[in-house]
């Protein structure tokens, strides 16, 4: 009978460390330096970062939390991670598409930022030189107080676009420069070649890119022609009346124009029909 007691004793006991082991498991604590994750649209390209904020707290951050001249996660916790869809180049140096962890040198004066190509590192503690896919060189300025480290994007056009990585009274930043056009115009060729017989709107698409771009015009001018043989619209006919226009052909340019104010007129916005009326007027001026 004791040895029964001690049995069912004993069990208790593993049934009460297997109960307090399941209830640490699940415990969950707010991160002092909390997660983060900011994504922007560069043309075609998608820019990810992700990375934990740490504050001031009223520290010493440069020279002091944050040592000069030693690799640093550009965070807490996990290294930064910084991920691109396509091929970018970062200050003018090509960088394949994928994920990087990156780090940075902090200096004085310039600071070195790494694109590590191991990702999902935890800090820089098996950071290895020997997997860097860039480095690059930027000097670190001066800029309004920030309690929290922050990443963002404060400038940003269809080809390229700034990352800008503030805290405390410094910002460091780099510019990325993506291939908008050359990824566009390759799939309006590739749209092009397998457009569906009644598909004006992708043939009048491509054809605005090219020449809002300038370029491919030769390749624009037939697609937007494809465009008109499968179904004339205000705005196929528009675009084929510019085209004409800029070339120097007026005559044709008042013609196509003329017929996209027949068609807008029973279904374009008046405003725009108003503004077709508008240049046509001014070809017609121009060619008296």
């Amino acid at each position: 009978m004791r040895s029964l007691r001690l049995s069912l004793m004993a069990a208790l006991v593993a049934a009460a460390l297997i109960a307090n082991a399941s209830s640490a498991a699940e415990l969950q604590l707010p991160r002092p330096s909390q997660k983060a994750q900011v994504m922007q649209t560069v043309g075609l390209t998608d820019v990810t970062i992700t990375y934990s904020r740490p504050g001031v707290k009223g520290r010493v951050i440069w020279g002091g939390l944050v040592p000069y001249d030693k690799v640093w996660r550009t965070g807490a916790n996990e290294a930064t991670d910084i991920t691109f869809s396509t091929d970018v180049k970062v200050n003018g140096q090509p960088l394949p598409a994928g994920t990087y962890s990156l780090h940075t040198i902090p200096t004085q004066g310039d600071w070195t930022v790494i694109f590590n190509k191991q990702a999902d590192q935890w800090g820089s503690y098996s950071y290895d030189e020997k997997e860097d896919a860039l480095r690059i060189q930027v000097k670190a300025q001066p800029h309004a107080f920030n309690e929290w480290m922050e990443f963002s994007f404060p400038d940003i056009a269809v080809d390229k676009a700034t990352v800008a990585l503030d805290w405390e009274k410094l910002r460091v930043a780099f510019e990325i420069q993506v291939e908008t056009v050359e990824h566009a115009l390759a799939s309006a060729r590739a749209a092009m070649a397998s457009l569906a017989p009644d598909d004006q709107q992708t043939a009048y698409r491509c054809a605005s890119f090219a020449f809002d771009n300038n370029v491919a015009l030769d390749e624009a001018r037939q697609w937007v022609d494809k465009s008109i043989s499968i179904k004339e619209t205000w705005l196929n006919l528009r675009l084929k009346a510019n085209m004409m226009a800029k070339e120097g052909n007026t005559a044709e340019a008042i013609q196509f124009g003329e017929k996209a104010i027949a068609v807008g007129k029973t279904g374009a916005p008046a405003d725009e029909v108003a503004k077709i009326e508008k240049q046509v007027a001014e070809w017609k001026n121009a060619k008296k």
